[in-house]
């Protein structure tokens, strides 16, 4: 029988479910997550991170392959997924059903994320209809341990001419996501890549009548699909 979201877990410490989050980004395209990324991502010393790899690598969640760096195992991607469901369905409630904003509901399901239960999850996916991608438009895993893995490009590589869909944002700084939408550049706008300077400068769009100049750094944490004209 195939394990699922739905199974009672083992229960895992705060820490070891943001260091599974964690480890599960940054080795999502297939690659391994490297001790010196996590501390990073985590803002924590390299020999704390060394000891917890450890520790998870003991434990079955991770497996650690010496001079390249740690990927998940199938029981550790399970328990990763499963964390980000519940984050990312309590930032659509948050914002569907309380009323906040897309730049301040990170850090608010960062916190609740540890403390609610799988049965209340399902319920409030249940009560939103079951949403396929959180406010960022990123994709909500299934009760089944399931994930859209949809092929993306980033603005800053998208070709000059080009019609895409801005599909997903970066979440991780507030200031942006609230520039983010001044602009108009959110999750299901369609966009025409008009320029792009060269040397890695920014790229020019047109969103129906109107006309933005991104610069590089903030087209990297814009991404979007291919559509027809």
């Amino acid at each position: 029988m195939h394990a699922t979201l739905r199974d009672a877990p083992t229960p895992l410490t705060r820490s070891v479910e943001d260091y599974l989050k964690v480890i599960y980004h940054l080795s999502s395209q297939g690659g391994f997550a490297s001790t010196s990324d996590i501390a990073a991502m985590l803002e924590v010393a390299p020999p704390s991170v060394s000891g917890m790899v450890k520790r998870l690598s003991e434990t079955g969640l991770i497996e650690h392959v010496p001079y390249r760096g740690v990927q998940l195992t199938n029981q550790g991607r399970r328990a990763a997924l499963r964390m980000i469901r519940r984050h990312r369905i309590l930032e659509v409630y948050l914002t569907q059903q309380l009323g906040y904003d897309w730049d301040n509901v990170h850090e608010e399901a960062e916190r609740l994320e540890h403390a609610v239960s799988d049965e209340l999850i399902e319920r409030m996916a249940g009560a939103l209809g079951d949403p396929h991608y959180d406010p960022h438009g990123a994709p909500i895993p299934t009760p089944g341990g399931e994930i859209e893995e949809a092929e993306l490009i980033t603005l800053a590589d998208a070709p000059v001419d080009g019609v895409l869909e801005l599909r997903q944002v970066n979440d991780d700084d507030p200031a942006r996501l609230r520039y983010l939408a001044d602009q108009g550049l959110t999750p299901g706008t369609r966009l025409t890549v008009l320029e792009r300077q060269p040397f890695n400068g920014p790229t020019t769009v047109r969103i129906g009548a109107a006309t933005r100049v991104v610069g590089r750094e903030l087209a990297l944490a814009l991404w979007c699909r291919g559509v027809q004209a």
